[in-house]
């Protein structure tokens, strides 16, 4: 197997089985015996809970339980305050100020955003368990609801935790340099609010949960839709006050986390819980009604920057004062709001900063990560910033952009803060004006642009080109595991905590190792999701799994050859540093015959009589490692759009679209350009059409796919992609994460192209989504 499969575009080996009816999903699994849960979720935004009857759902026939909020607090306690800890090297050097409470597995003092569990129905069907939540009186005492995460923080707002005495969840502030004199200092300053909105993953599947328990070993097995494993199992372990093992926790396929599946919600804990008590499987489906008013929200921060410039345009000071509206409750803790001031300066040379942020509680559902999680709130201040300071001063934006640029030269980058990890950020290499060239030559240029746009000027209709940059730390900490072992078929097994949520992890991991073993894909059988597997994971998030896994894969394969080397070396009768690998096989160098099958290796490995171990070898070809990083690796990209817009009906269409990105070591270039397109295609619709809008009550205005408009085929351009390949030093194959980036740029980049198209009216859109009526209305009153 001289060649090699890292790089390859080898199609997606999980495919055959999705394609053809043959996954299986959480709704496809079905146990002996199985019971179905439904939840009665609260139709108010805030209210006391004076009384939850169950007594007529309880009568339903089929029905095995009732159970409201206020009786399960007697018998299982709360989540932890949160889950998603900063290490002690950040917590010490950054000022901050936290305040998470601990969210129960159903309200049971009041409700604190609609869509909230109240209580829970357990039937033999999931239609009686529905039809007997209708059946549920909720005594309710209203409270007014608050809505604004401005109007949560002011004096004399509504308290959503009143115990806490302050809708303060969480603060932070970092700074470099020296912003006030720097700033005061600046021949040119503006000042402006931006808004990035409130709108969330929605993968094709949403969640779900099962959950066995075996009464006769006092364990649990739980299939569950989530992004992290271990961490539910460890969650589940600690509520239950169960051994972790004797919890076995299992992702089946998943039809899409982007960040919603990736932390542990109370329906994890609850079920576990209910097929304990009950003595039989339970399950529940999570439908998108549902969905919409339960599963976590992203985005919605609103900024408030001050910039200073000089007359070249290049940014002498930035100033950001930010608060992220975190609804009802903060599974997560700082880590969102932490990475949008982590990434704010993206690719530019900024000496002077500082950035301070809030997070309020609100009466709206729970705000975690979605695809970005905090890098497209910053992109698109940074961005729109850019753009500002280029218009004030009359110049291109591509231009100031790429004054303001840190240079290839410059690599490795000290950006003068703290990652979320606690280690200063130092990019670690790439070229960022070069993918400014390369998007914008992708889009034909900007000359030939300007042309095109002045004579579209001349008939009536409106081009803008936007520009979209950003960098990315992927590939955090605190670990990944790695388990390698030889089977005695020859194939190479390979565990892990990540999970894939269909970004091909199966296929990708299968070349990591065929080039680590030199053998071929087909070769290597991929164990992922499942606490069985591996004894420790941290999960897929945060754009890491390539980088951390490859990095452990790669780790415990070394060791494991030195012992097939070994073994190897005694029933060739030479020495190990005379082998190698090739072929499926160990073999001795320059001798094509003399090779030993991974198969046989296996077999001497055995433990027992007449094995094939030289002496002080252990049984066995199996090693785990667990990957620590020292820190992130650093993506980048540029997005370039070039938008028609209509300024009569505000209809905006995408004219052309182009990416030029560095992920470091491509492992597949077919997936990683498949990842690019689909995030992209999210950030398309976080720019112009996804949203969940609240009315003043807290009542959520977007309940279905009917009001929460996804993009479809027709909304998204063809998308040009050029490749620049910078190798991390920072882990053994140079890989970095391209997961989530295609979705951090497209908002900014089209907010600036729509400016671009309207500038002859002097708008500007410093929110998103930006939407048809929000142009017309913009249009007409500068026409006036």
């Amino acid at each position: 197997m001289a060649e090699r499969h890292i790089g390859r575009s080898l199609l997606r080996r999980e495919d055959r089985r999705l394609l053809t009816g043959r996954g299986q999903f959480i709704a496809d699994l079905e146990l002996p015996r199985m019971l179905h849960a439904a939840f009665v979720r609260s139709p108010v935004a805030h209210a006391r809970i004076r009384s939850v009857d169950l007594s007529a759902a309880a009568a339903v026939p089929g029905v095995a339980l009732a159970l409201s909020g206020d009786e399960l607090v007697k018998l299982l306690p709360p989540l932890p305050d949160t889950q998603l800890s900063l290490p002690n090297k950040w917590t010490s050097h950054v000022e901050h100020e936290f305040h998470n409470p601990q969210q129960p597995g159903l309200a049971h003092d009041k409700v604190r955003h609609v869509g909230e569990a109240v209580a829970v129905i357990v039937a033999e069907s999931r239609y009686a368990a529905e039809d007997a939540t209708g059946l549920v009186s909720l005594d309710l005492d209203p409270l007014p609801a608050v809505v604004s995460a401005e109007a949560a923080l002011a004096p004399d707002a509504p308290l959503v935790h009143d115990h806490l005495r302050t809708n303060l969840f969480g603060r932070f502030s970092i700074a470099k340099g020296d912003v006030g004199p720097a700033m005061a200092a600046a021949p040119h300053r503006l000042q402006r609010r931006f808004y990035h909105h409130r709108y969330a993953a929605m993968p094709i599947e949403c969640r779900g949960v099962a959950a066995l328990y075996d009464a006769r070993t006092d364990a649990i097995t739980i299939w569950s839709s989530t992004q992290v494993v271990h961490w539910v199992r460890r969650e589940v372990a600690a509520i239950l006050g169960m051994p972790e093992a004797r919890v076995r926790c299992l992702a089946l396929d998943v039809g899409g986390g982007f960040g919603v599946k990736g932390h542990v919600y109370p329906e994890d804990l609850v079920i576990p819980f209910l097929a304990r008590r009950l003595g039989r499987p339970v399950r529940w489906i999570e439908d998108r009604h549902e969905h919409l008013q339960s599963a976590a929200h992203s985005r919605d921060q609103l900024h408030e920057v001050e910039v200073g410039f000089d007359n070249d345009g290049r940014i002498l000071a930035l100033r950001d004062n930010f608060i992220l509206d975190c609804g009802a409750w903060n599974p997560i803790g700082g880590g969102v709001p932490y990475n949008t001031a982590a990434h704010m300066t993206g690719p530019y040379r900024i000496d002077n900063l500082a950035v301070s942020a809030h997070t309020a509680a609100t009466n709206k559902v729970p705000n975690t990560a979605y695809r970005g999680a905090g890098r497209p709130e910053a992109v698109f201040v940074m961005e729109r910033i850019v753009d500002l300071v280029a218009g004030q001063l009359g110049f291109e934006p591509a231009e100031v952009r790429r004054r303001n640029m840190i240079g290839a030269e410059e690599m490795p980058y000290r950006a003068g803060i703290l990652y979320r990890d606690g280690e200063p950020i130092v990019y670690d290499g790439g070229d960022y004006p070069a993918a400014l060239r390369q998007a914008l030559e992708a889009i034909g240029g900007v000359e030939a642009f300007r042309q095109r746009q002045r004579e579209a000027r001349e008939g009536g209709r409106h081009l803008g080109l936007g520009i979209g940059c950003y960098v990315e730390g992927t590939g955090v900490g605190p670990f990944e595991g790695a388990t390698v072992r030889i089977e005695p078929s020859g194939k190479v097994y390979v565990s892990s905590g990540a999970c894939s949520q269909g970004q091909g992890m199966e296929t990708i991991f299968a070349q990591v190792v065929a080039d680590a073993w030199r053998v071929a894909p087909e070769d290597v059988v991929i164990a992922l999701a499942d606490t069985a597997a591996i004894t420790a994971g941290s999960g897929t998030f945060a754009s890491r799994s390539t980088v951390t896994l490859s990095a452990a894969i790669h780790h415990a394969s070394e060791r494991l050859r030195e012992k097939a080397f070994a073994i190897a070396g005694n029933l060739l009768e030479c020495a190990p540093a005379d082998l190698e690998l090739r072929d499926g096989g160990v073999g001795v160098v320059g001798v094509p015959g003399d090779t030993v099958s991974l198969s046989r290796l296996a077999h001497a490995a055995r433990p027992g009589w007449d094995h094939g171990r030289p002496p002080g070898v252990d049984a066995g070809l199996k090693e785990t490692h667990y990957w620590e990083p020292p820190t992130v690796t650093w993506s980048y990209a540029v997005h370039a759009a070039i938008v028609e817009v209509d300024p009569e009906i505000g209809r905006v269409t995408i004219d052309k679209y182009a990416v030029a990105h560095d992920c470091g070591v491509v492992v597949n270039p077919l997936l990683g350009e498949g990842l690019i397109a689909g995030g992209t295609t999210q950030g398309i619709g976080g720019a112009l059409l996804e949203e969940l809008p609240y009315d003043s009550e807290g009542q959520l205005l977007a309940g279905s796919l009917a009001e929460y408009l996804v993009p479809t085929a027709s909304d998204v351009p063809d998308m040009a992609m050029a490749h620049q390949h910078t190798p991390s030093p920072l882990n053994p194959l140079g890989v970095k994460g391209v997961g989530e980036g295609g979705a951090v740029a497209p908002p900014a980049a089209i907010a600036n192209a729509i400016c671009d198209a309207l500038s002859p009216f002097g708008v500007e859109f410093n929110a998103t989504p930006v939407k048809p009526e929000q142009i017309v209305t913009a249009v007409r009153a500068a026409r006036k």
